[in-house]
């Protein structure tokens, strides 16, 4: 079947140079024969001319430029047209592109649009609301608000906020129901990932799949901040474990397929990175294989993760 690709690209991820991302597509793909268009992205998530497109024009894939947030909203509006999901990183974090094994470099990254697999991929709802990534509640709730209010993006602004965040932050009262087991809690924050990590390689959840059908919950539980800035940091340089439940220094470890989260105290809510509106209660559920997102091959990913 003859491939057709339309590019996504986020003017404003990230902080890197979107007009370079743009002629190295132009480039490759015209080198390489394939039918191609180029078109920013939209904030409010409309893509009705994009799924014309799609239906009309024999669109096959779906390549965007930005970052978690980006991917998630272009996925949820247009997963039920069957199309393949790439990615090329260009955002703060990129969660899901470094837990998938797609390179930040753009080059590899419009490469592998060649050379990789469409996998299928799970994602999760809260609330209704889509997220492919890592959503959350709490204090990384909070320093999503205040990052997308910051004039400068990127890395150093991430850490900035999270560092005025850390100074100030407060444990929220939480009851958490998951496989027939009710919680009651005060914790800094708590996050529902099926990426393994907040991105930049920040890995929060060791054991976390993008397709094994299974949300892991990480709570950080109510503790002095030296304590607290010590167990994340355990927590981040874990690396492989065979535990899939685990309770160590105030942090609480699972794999669910479906929670429900109480939220007196209205802790401030992210999707994928993005801030979003709280809400006193939170029905969170497993969507299984919910979209085809190319990535490299089990044997390449293996090989690259080697080194």
């Amino acid at each position: 079947m003859k491939r057709r690709i339309i590019f996504l690209l986020n003017p404003i991820a990230g902080t890197g140079n979107k007009s370079r991302i743009g002629r190295l597509i132009e480039k490759k793909l015209t080198a390489a024969e394939v039918d191609f268009e180029i078109y920013p992205t939209n904030g409010e998530g409309n893509y009705s001319a994009i799924r014309t497109k799609i239906l009309h024009e024999g669109v096959t894939d779906i390549v965007v430029a930005g970052g978690d947030g980006t991917i998630s909203s272009v996925v949820h509006n247009l997963r039920d047209t069957h199309v393949n999901f790439g990615l090329i990183p260009c955002g703060s974090g990129n969660g899901l592109a470094f837990c998938a094994g797609i390179s930040k470099n753009p080059r590899r990254a419009i490469d592998l649009i060649f050379t990789g697999t469409p996998v299928l991929t799970d994602a999760f709802t809260i609330n209704n609301n889509f997220s492919c990534m890592l959503s959350g509640l709490g204090f990384d709730a909070q320093v999503a608000h205040d990052f997308a209010k910051q004039n400068r993006r990127g890395l150093l602004t991430y850490i900035r906020q999270t560092y005025s965040n850390f100074l100030k932050a407060t444990p929220y009262h939480f009851e958490i129901s998951a496989n027939d087991t009710p919680l009651f809690t005060e914790a800094f924050f708590i996050s529902i990932a099926n990426s393994n990590q907040f991105g930049n390689r920040f890995t929060i959840a060791p054991k976390a799949n993008l397709n094994d059908g299974l949300l892991d919950i990480v709570i950080v539980q109510k503790m002095n901040k030296p304590h607290m800035l010590l167990a994340v940091l355990r927590q981040i340089r874990m690396g492989k474990v065979n535990e899939t439940h685990y309770k160590k220094e105030g942090i609480i470890y699972y794999q669910t397929k479906h929670l429900h989260i109480k939220n007196p105290d209205l802790a401030p809510l992210h999707i994928d990175g993005d801030p979003k509106p709280t809400a006193s209660s939170f029905d969170i559920r497993v969507v299984p294989d919910a979209f085809r997102l190319i990535r490299p091959s089990a044997r390449r990913l293996a090989k690259n993760q080697s080194f």
